[in-house]
């Protein structure tokens, strides 16, 4: 048979499969097509050399932001695939009902990378974004609609996951638990899981986590105070060993402000090791703390969380939580989207959302990507010294910071 690509020599790393040895992998028709210890490069239209390399499924962001130009806070998800190892971005509620086409039309359907959505339970999505502007999409209960959900999600149902609903003082100003209850009769009428985002409070951490359901998701589960996981004394807080016992899924979704290392070494210290590692990357993270997700990924490793399950957090999990199980496995017939990733050692400083920092000996770096059978590379592979530069952003315009990432209108 001959092969579109092979991936030669590389250490294939599978937690779906449970395969974690050296493998060659050989993609056809966009599709996993063979794996096995060693296949002739001459059966292949394009070898890539994979020594030193850890192969994986291409990656899953469950939570990122990247309706760019439509809304605020939205990056460019074809400008971070390669970079990052991701080959599947999920957009966690950029678009609401009222924007979901307009998100599907001018960035879905254009982009090289696959980008699937959560339907925001707010019908202008996430509108109000910035460093100088904050107004909470849920804020005023006028906008959240379900039965306008209910038909998204049903027009769109080939790139639609799940509901997205923002709770908090920021997001939802004085509404209270009420976009939660709204977001979750949508997700229940059009049975699909919900993702609860909290911030600081109100609605309480404890009155959001009984809400949930098997299967939903509570993303930015390891936040700082307050609404945090833990108490003080560092000890995880009864409500979230529960909701872990009822099959609620566990998101980093890390972003500007929502991942705190103190809290995660709490969390792992006490065996609840996030089901998921996303980034939630946005304009206002995206050139740090968060940056990517392999840069999440590499602080988790930092803390100690070993690198199979990492892989399993960015990989097998988030296939599971979306219902998509061609994806995040290697498993001959899936679709060809790999990931060839390298730990590169040094000394690296990664910074939490409240300024911490935590100095490793190694990050993950992508060298690039597969995705349907063709090759990708990292142009910016030897480059990883953002992580180093990072200083927070203040007192910036939002047409400065989107500037600097896309580029002045006249250039």
């Amino acid at each position: 048979m001959q092969f579109d690509l092979l991936i030669k020599g590389g250490r294939l790393i599978d937690p779906a499969s449970g395969l974690d040895a050296p493998r060659d992998i050989a993609i056809a028709d966009g599709r996993i097509a063979a794996i096995d210890a060693a296949i002739d490069a001459e059966h292949a239209t394009r070898v890539i050399d994979a020594r030193d390399c850890i192969v994986t499924p291409g990656l899953i962001d469950l939570h990122s932001h990247v309706y760019w130009g439509g809304t605020s806070l939205g990056v460019d998800a074809d400008r971070l695939a390669a970079k990052s190892g991701t080959t599947t971005f999920v957009d966690a509620g950029s678009a609401g009902a009222g924007n979901l086409l307009g998100f599907r039309r001018h960035v879905i359907e254009r982009s090289k990378v696959r980008i699937l959505a959560y339907v925001n339970i707010s019908f202008a999505g996430i509108f109000g974004f910035s460093q100088t502007v904050s107004v909470g999409e849920c804020s005023d209960l006028r906008l959240c609609e379900p039965r306008e959900v209910v038909a998204a999600v049903r027009e769109h149902a080939d790139v639609v996951v799940g509901v997205k609903v923002r709770s908090g003082r920021h997001a939802g100003g004085t509404s209270g638990i009420a976009p939660v209850d709204l977001a979750l009769e949508a997700a229940d009428k059009s049975g699909m899981p919900l993702m609860a985002h909290i911030d600081e409070p109100p609605p309480g951490r404890s009155e959001v986590l009984p809400r949930l359901r098997k299967g939903d998701i509570l993303t930015h589960c390891f936040r700082p105070f307050p609404n945090a996981p833990v108490f003080a004394s560092g000890a995880v807080r009864p409500d979230m060993r529960l909701a872990r016992e009822r099959g609620v899924i566990f998101d980093i979704g890390h972003g500007m402000g929502s991942f705190d290392f103190e809290v995660a070494k709490a969390m792992l210290r006490d065996g609840l090791a996030p089901d998921v590692i996303s980034s939630d990357v946005h304009l206002y993270c995206v050139d740090g703390p968060a940056f990517d997700i392999l840069v999440c990924m590499s602080k988790l490793l930092a803390l100690g969380m070993p690198l199979v399950e990492v892989l399993r957090a960015a990989t097998q999990r988030p296939a599971e939580a979306i219902a998509r199980p061609e994806l995040g496995t290697l498993k001959v017939g899936c679709v060809g989207d790999v990931a060839v990733l390298r730990q590169v050692p040094g000394r690296f400083t990664f910074v939490d959302a409240v300024g911490a920092s935590l100095v490793a000996d190694l990050r993950l770096v992508s060298d690039g990507i597969v995705i349907g059978g063709k090759w990708w590379p990292n142009e910016a592979a030897g480059d990883v010294s953002e992580t180093e530069r990072f200083e927070a952003h203040a007192h910036h315009t939002h047409v400065e910071v989107a500037a600097r990432h896309f580029g002045h209108s006249h250039e």
